[in-house]
This record gives structure tokens, C-alpha cells and sequence, in this order.
């Protein structure tokens, strides 16, 4: 989102995470600002009982964790790479200190959220309202149209496992694997070495 060189001309640090390192937890307080190099990144949040619920997950050129540093308030998930990941970490007073010399990249950083806020908005209307199968192809479209921007017919491998959709879209895994089966035979997916492809 934000061009590296312009991160690094600011004083940002790229910091290597192996797999399943926690970034930040729930309840910390936001300090810096994060943009992945490689990898990805989930934000996530547990129940009572311990059941994990995904609120995101974030991939490279993206940032994670900014509407904190915005209003001053507590992170409300955790941070967990999935992969081993390289990250760039910008500390707050730095990165307001950029926004104020770059309004365009300001600009940017607005409708990246106003973006994300929109995808939170369709996703809260299909958890509450719509059939798992129509959850889950419409979780595929957004990350094939809006976040890897691919066009064309099963050029989309799914990135997640079967466990992360069911958790990203507040369902059963079972549920999740009879929704993809019943999508592949209608023609919308493809399987293949059980990989999945939009």
C-alpha cells in the first residue's frame, strides 16, 4: 500500500516472523504501523468455549492493525502470521508524520479502510442471512476480484485451508467442505489435488 522506499526513508524496521508468531495480542496497545513484504497475516479472536473466529487475513503489500493508531484505542484481535513472513514496522508517530507529507498516500490508506469496512458490512449480511454456499463463493470472489484483482475462469487457487474459511465465515468445517463439493459440482469451483480454484 504504502511504497517501501517511502516506509524506510521514514525510519520503518523489516522484521522477520516465523510461522504462527504472534504479532500483537487482543487488548495491546496499537503502536506501530505494519505492512507484510511475504507471507500473511491473520487477525483473529477466540469465544467462551475457544472456538477461533478470523477477522482477516492479509497478504503481501498489505497492512493490517491501522484503525487503532487512528483513534486510540486497544487492538481488538490478535496478530498471527501464517507463513513465515517479513514485515514492515513503522512506529505511530512516525507514520503520522508521513501521512502529514503525503496526503495522496493518506488518501490511499482511507479508502484501503473504507474498502475493508464494506467487505466487514458483506460479510456480517451473509453470516446472518445467506446459505453456506453463497458465503463461501462470495468470500472467493472477493479475494479473486478485489484483493489478487484476477480475471477468467479457476486461475484463482484459494489460499485457505478449508478450517480458516469455516472460521473467516462463522461456519462448521464440515459444513464449509459439503459447501465447496456442491459449488464444484455445479460448476463453480474446480478441485483439484484438493486445492480449489475460482
Amino acid at each position: 500500500m504504502i511504497p517501501q522506499e517511502t516506509l524506510l526513508n521514514f525510519g520503518a524496521q523489516i522484521k522477520h516472523f516465523e510461522k504462527n508468531s504472534l504479532i500483537f495480542s487482543e487488548n495491546d496497545i496499537a503502536r506501530n504501523y505494519y505492512q507484510i513484504v511475504i507471507g500473511a497475516v491473520k487477525m483473529n479472536n477466540f469465544n467462551d468455549e475457544g472456538k477461533e473466529f478470523i477477522q482477516g487475513i492479509f497478504y503481501k503489500n498489505q497492512s493490517f492493525g491501522e484503525p487503532p493508531l487512528f483513534i486510540d484505542v486497544k487492538y481488538p484481535a490478535n496478530a498471527v502470521t501464517l507463513s513465515e513472513s517479513n514485515i514492515i514496522v513503522l512506529p505511530k508517530s512516525k507514520l503520522l508524520l508521513l501521512l502529514e507529507k503525503h496526503p495522496e498516500i493518506h488518501l490511499k490508506i482511507t479508502q484501503s479502510l473504507a474498502q475493508r469496512l464494506y467487505y466487514k458490512a458483506i460479510i456480517a449480511s451473509e453470516i446472518s442471512s445467506q446459505e453456506p454456499g453463497h458465503r463461501v463463493l462470495r468470500f472467493f470472489d472477493y479475494l479473486k476480484n478485489d484483493v489478487y484483482k484476477l480475471h477468467g475462469e479457476f486461475n484463482f487457487k484459494i489460499p485457505h485451508t478449508r478450517q480458516q474459511i469455516a472460521d473467516i465465515l462463522g461456519l462448521r468445517v464440515e459444513t464449509t467442505i459439503r459447501a465447496i463439493k456442491n459449488l464444484e459440482k455445479k460448476g463453480y469451483l474446480k478441485i483439484i489435488n484438493r486445492k480449489v480454484y475460482r
